[in-house]
């Protein structure tokens, strides 16, 4: 099993990658597409799932602060629709509230300057969105463990 996290954007889409243990979420990638044009990244996408062996996707659902769905999520439940229909593997959703913000503040601790902060914040933020759905998948199997 290998995750392939997604922070999808306007005209980015940040994609990040599980290791093999599925314990770590590394930055892979940013793709650029004109505005809205989410096909163009598909073949690219294809790419990266045949040869990293790619068995689900993890993609961010940028939620309002209220809990609500705005028109950001609604981009990315879209974008889900896509990959359903072009990928024969899961799509999980992550609530990615604060990703973006916590990628920025990670790069300035790390003193990336604002052009480069600029070109990788997408990759930080998807590597976020995984991690988040990395830790939750080991909670819940450790909850599920018993100990006899």
């Amino acid at each position: 099993m290998r995750f392939l996290g997604l922070d999808l954007g306007t005209k980015t889409l940040g994609i990040s990658i599980s290791d093999k243990t599925n314990t770590i979420a590394s930055p892979l990638i940013t793709l650029r597409f004109n505005e809205n044009d989410y096909n163009s990244v598909l073949d690219d996408l294809k790419k990266i799932v045949l040869e990293k062996e790619i068995t689900d996707f993890v993609l961010g659902l940028p939620k309002n602060m209220n809990n609500t769905l705005g028109f950001a999520s609604e981009r990315s439940l879209k974008f889900k629709e896509l990959l359903e229909k072009n990928f024969e593997i899961p799509v999980h959703l992550i609530d990615e509230r604060l990703s973006t913000v916590e990628a920025e503040n990670i790069l300035i601790k790390s003193n990336k300057s604002r052009k480069k902060r600029k070109e990788i914040i997408d990759n930080v933020a998807s590597s976020i969105i995984l991690d988040t759905f990395l830790k939750g998948r080991k909670e819940e199997n450790e909850r599920g463990k018993t100990n006899y």
